[in-house]
C-alpha cells in the first residue's frame, strides 16, 4: 500500500546557554556548572545538564511550558517540580520525594531562553518539528 507523502521537516535548530545554578543543601548553596539546551527536534523539552566535578554529568529534561508556569506559581508532576523563590529566582525540585535535589537558578535567564525556544518553534507547531519516521518504521515491523 503506497504511503502518503510526508512534508519535509524544517531544519533542526538548537539553542545552548550556560545558566548558573546552585544545589541547595541544609548547610549551603553550592554553585553547579550547568548548561541548558533546546533542540527543535524535541520541541517540548529543555535539557538541563549539571556538570559535576569528576563525575558524569547529570541530565534532566524539563517541559518548556512547565518552566514558564513554574516562574509564576508552583507547578510540577512526578519528579519535576518548579516554583518561584521569594528572592525572585526559580526553585527546581528534581527527583522522587524524599530523595530529591533542590536547585535554584536565575529565573530571568532561564525564562529568556524559554522565550527564545518559542521564537524557534511557536506553541502549537511542535509536531511539525518531530521526526516521526523512526517510530512509524518500528511499528510497521
Amino acid at each position: 500500500m503506497p504511503q502518503p507523502p510526508v512534508a519535509p521537516l524544517p531544519s533542526p535548530r538548537v539553542l545552548t546557554q550556560p545558566i548558573p545554578m546552585e544545589l541547595l543543601t541544609a548547610d549551603a548553596a553550592v554553585a553547579i556548572d550547568t548548561t541548558v539546551s533546546y533542540t527543535s527536534r524535541d520541541p517540548h523539552a529543555l535539557t538541563i545538564v549539571f556538570h559535576l566535578l569528576g563525575e558524569d554529568p547529570v541530565v534532566w529534561r524539563v517541559d518548556r511550558e512547565m518552566v514558564l508556569a513554574g516562574s509564576l506559581t508552583a507547578t510540577g508532576a512526578g519528579e519535576v517540580h518548579l516554583r518561584p523563590a521569594p528572592d525572585g529566582r526559580l526553585l527546581l525540585r528534581l527527583g522522587p520525594a524524599g530523595h530529591c535535589a533542590m536547585v535554584r537558578c536565575d529565573q530571568e535567564g532561564l525564562a529568556r531562553l524559554v522565550r527564545d525556544t518559542f521564537a524557534l518553534v511557536p506553541q502549537g507547531t511542535e509536531e511539525r518539528h518531530i521526526d516521526w519516521q523512526p517510530l512509524l518504521a518500528s511499528l510497521r515491523r
